[in-house]
């Protein structure tokens, strides 16, 4: 069993009375995660709300009823809570009761999916993300050096736990996940009219893999307005398919300043969506692979240690760029990424000028780790 880090937290958080929702996409884990957090508790009661009953059970409760259901049990887990109407109104219900039971919650994609009624229960929850494994995760089971010999896997078929734990079924594995788990929570939602025009999105987000995103042209690509490809992207990122880096900006003219930069939460999903598995050798995208994955593990670095760095990237209307741009109480730190750590490169003269307390790495094969490691 390979441990995830943010286990200890989670339950550390148990003392404060709160609701806990571990938000995350199909297959990360999250089940798994909660039977590990049941252990040592001697009243539990899980409700999975892929079955109708259990949707049942908490679906248009009043307070009164939701505290008979919850207030006997130490620990209740409520596993898949996107399918339930109106969830947020439920849980801050549940949180106004303030009951001596934990509930902890997860969804497979945000709640407000399921709210017809935007009900905030902002100050009731604790929320935490669960992604594919991080390598760091990976490197604590096994070595850093272990993991740094699989780099071009991992890179290939990324970090879903079944693929990591079955690797000689990576790819039907993968391929299941995209064609079964991936689009579920969308294709369910009231507002997706064209479910094939999601996929044919999500293939192209693929073939433009670190490079700078144009809704204009994705629209005119794909026959539909630009709102629909916003509307649809964001609803991606609702079910952790893709996240969005929007373009850094503050005292350039020339600094694009509306531009997106679009990645896969993990490596795997993004090639089976283009079903090419092929070995880094024979690929011509082997660069875009090492900037998402490491940018995907730097977004799970900063989750899982409460970091709230604002992510960007940079480019000028001249072409010049920096693929990484963390910003974190004033402070800038920028990154390139390359998977050659034979190409010599220099930050661009006009960001050093306008930006000169900025500080710049490389990260390389022969250097990721300070710049993914959780410790």
């Amino acid at each position: 069993m390979i441990k995830r880090v943010i286990k200890n937290s989670i339950q550390a958080d148990y003392r404060r009375e709160k609701v806990i929702v571990l938000l995350g996409a199909r297959q990360v884990g999250k089940t798994t995660l909660l039977s590990e957090l049941q252990e040592g508790a001697n009243k539990v009661l899980s409700l999975n709300c892929d079955n109708v009953d259990d949707v049942l059970l908490l679906e248009s409760k009043t307070s009164t009823e939701l505290k008979y259901l919850l207030s006997s049990y130490d620990l209740v887990f409520i596993d898949e809570a996107q399918r339930v109407k109106n969830i947020g109104l439920t849980l801050k219900m549940i949180g106004d009761l303030k009951l001596k039971t934990q509930v902890v919650v997860t969804g497979s994609s945000s709640f407000d999916m399921a709210n017809e009624v935007n009900e905030p229960a902002t100050g009731r929850l604790i929320e935490y993300n669960l992604y594919p494994f991080s390598l760091s995760e990976l490197a604590i089971e096994t070595s850093e050096r272990e993991e740094k010999r699989l780099l071009e896997t991992r890179m290939v078929y990324g970090l879903y736990p079944e693929v990591v734990t079955e690797p000689g079924d990576a790819k039907r594995i993968l391929m299941g996940l995209t064609n079964n788990y991936l689009y579920k929570d969308l294709f369910m939602y009231r507002g997706i009219k064209k479910p094939d025009l999601i996929q044919k999105l999500v293939r192209a987000l693929a073939l433009q893999l670190g490079n700078e995103v144009s809704y204009n042209e994705l629209s005119s690509l794909l026959g539909v307005d630009r709102g629909t490809i916003e509307t649809y992207i964001n609803l991606l990122e609702k079910c952790f398919v893709v996240f969005r880096l929007d373009s850094f900006s503050r005292n350039l003219r020339n600094e694009i300043k509306k531009g997106k930069k679009i990645y896969f939460y993990d490596n795997g999903i993004r090639n089976a969506v283009l079903s090419n598995f092929a070995p880094l050798e024979l690929r011509n995208d082997t660069g875009a692979l090492w900037e998402n994955l490491m940018v995907s593990e730097r977004v799970k670095r900063n989750s899982y240690l409460g970091d709230f760095a604002q992510l960007f990237f940079w480019r000028t209307h001249e072409q010049q760029e920096i693929d990484l741009v963390e910003e974190q109480d004033g402070v800038l730190r920028t990154f390139e990424f390359k998977w050659n750590d034979k190409v010599k490169v220099k930050r661009p003269k006009s960001f050093v000028d306008a930006y000169p307390n900025s500080t710049y790495e490389v990260v390389t094969p022969e250097n990721y780790w300070n710049f993914i490691r959780i410790d």
